[in-house]
This record gives C-alpha cells, sequence and structure tokens, in this order.
C-alpha cells in the first residue's frame, strides 16, 4: 500500500517517504516473532517517524507544490528501497528487502524468500513509484527523488558504517544520479544546520527500471537526525520540525 499526493503538474520533484509508516497488514504481523512490547520497540527505533509531515508541510509551502509518494506500510512488512537480491548489503543483517532480523539482531521472522509479501508489497511498490518517475519525465523531461529519511542520535547496532559523523543532516548521493550542483544547493538550504554528505548512511534511492541508466531521473537522500525535530525514540515531534520542513521547501524550490 503507497500513496501517491498530486503536486503540481510542471513539478519534476518527488518527495519520497518510505519509512515513516508504523502500519502492519494483519498476514506480516502474524509472521512475525517478537511480542507486542517486543514488536512496539522494533517500531520506535525503526520507524522514520514524522517524516511524513516534514515531506507534507514543505510540499504545502513549497512555490511550485512537489508530488509526494509515501508508503502505507512499516518497513517491517517489506522495505521498498531494499534491492530484493544478493546486492543488497543489508541481508548481511537479516535486513534485506524483508527483514528477518531487527535493529539489535532480535529474530523478526524465520529465513526464507518470503515471495508472498515480495510480490504483493514490494514489487507493487516499485512499479508504483516507477510509474509516477515516468510521468514527470513525460510532463516536465526530468525528476527529482528526494528521500525524505531520519536517523537516531545513536548509532543502532544494525548500522554497518555507523561509526562515522552523525550530523544533524546527511545528504545521500549517487554517483550517477546525484549532480554537483544538487548537492551545493542541499548544503546552501540546509545552511542553519551542519551537513554530511553519505555519513552516516549513503546512496539515494532511484527505481531499477533507470537506475544507472537514465540521467535525467536525479536523487538526493535527506537524513535528518531525530534530535533536531523530535522526541527519540518513536516519540512526538516538537517545534524543529516545522524549521525543518521550511528548509526542506527551500531546498525543492532552488
Amino acid at each position: 500500500m503507497f500513496h501517491v499526493l498530486p503536486g503540481d503538474p510542471g513539478s519534476p520533484v518527488i518527495l519520497h517517504v518510505p519509512h515513516a509508516s508504523r502500519e502492519l497488514t494483519e498476514r506480516a504481523r502474524a509472521g512475525l516473532l517478537p511480542d507486542d512490547a517486543e514488536l512496539t520497540d522494533e517500531l520506535d527505533n525503526l520507524t522514520d517517524a514524522h517524516t511524513d509531515l516534514i515531506a507534507l508541510r514543505a510540499a504545502d509551502t513549497a512555490p511550485v507544490r512537489p508530488w509526494i509518494f509515501a508508503n502505507g506500510l512499516s518497513r517491517l512488512v517489506v522495505d521498498p528501497e531494499r534491492f530484493p537480491d544478493e546486492r543488497e548489503e543489508m541481508r548481511a543483517v537479516g535486513m534485506g528487502a524483508v527483514y528477518t532480523h531487527g535493529y539489535a539482531g532480535r529474530r523478526l521472522r524465520p529465513d526464507g524468500e518470503h515471495r508472498d509479501l515480495l510480490d504483493e508489497h514490494f514489487h507493487p511498490y516499485g512499479e508504483g513509484i516507477e510509474a509516477l518517475v515516468t510521468e514527470r519525465l513525460a510532463a516536465t523531461g526530468r525528476a527529482l527523488i528526494v528521500d525524505v529519511h531520519s536517523y537516531p542520535t545513536v548509532a543502532l547496532p544494525y548500522e554497518l558504517h555507523g561509526d562515522g559523523p552523525r550530523p544533524p543532516v546527511c545528504l545521500g548521493t549517487d554517483d550517477f544520479h546525484t549532480p554537483a550542483s544538487l548537492v551545493i544547493a542541499a548544503r546552501k538550504a540546509f545552511g542553519g544546520y551542519e551537513t554530511a554528505v553519505d555519513t552516516p548512511f549513503a546512496g539515494a534511492y532511484v527505481p531499477l527500471t533507470y537506475y544507472g541508466k537514465d540521467q535525467r531521473v536525479s536523487a538526493l537522500m535527506v537524513e535528518i537526525r531525530r534530535d533536531t525535530y523530535m522526541t527519540e525514540p518513536g516519540g512526538d515531534p516538537h517545534e524543529g520540525l516545522g524549521d525543518l520542513a521550511d528548509v526542506l521547501a527551500t531546498l525543492i524550490s532552488s
């Protein structure tokens, strides 16, 4: 399940919000092993809470309204930004397209291919965002995907590269799809915050059909440290959320 919130017909910008939801399908919940308290703990730590609100507020204030593509389900159902095969390095910690382990190594579900979850959720999600990118290319000649994520102040055990700097804003890039001008614009927009590139998280999401093939599709991942806008883990937002939404609106308008 995903949601597409229409933007201006002339906007090439897609705000992609893949990890904001805590929603589980009944079938996915039945296949998860943790009890309710453990599952709440997983959701508190792994959900990019309130990033959907940041994207929505940015869209509301941007001079030209961007499109929003948001995941309606938790990443504990499937993680739509993973590769579904052996290319995904997060499979090493049980957190590929379908998580078998949680943020601290807790067993979430049995090992296996879990093709039912991939067929029901992962592949339709990829097809949905691919269709939106294709539509934006046809309408405007280009597409810009801005991934809206968050990450905890203290590294979680699952992080493979968690020993690097953890600035208020991390900008994730891709060698093929992130032009230098986009990074410069992002650093300028987030000028009131310390930023770093590709630490503690790296990369930027592009649907596989276009990935590494079409530079008309550009991409940037914006990872926001959670203490800048909310109470960790899994708590309410504070006044910092509005400030960050305003900055994001500035970025997508530049």
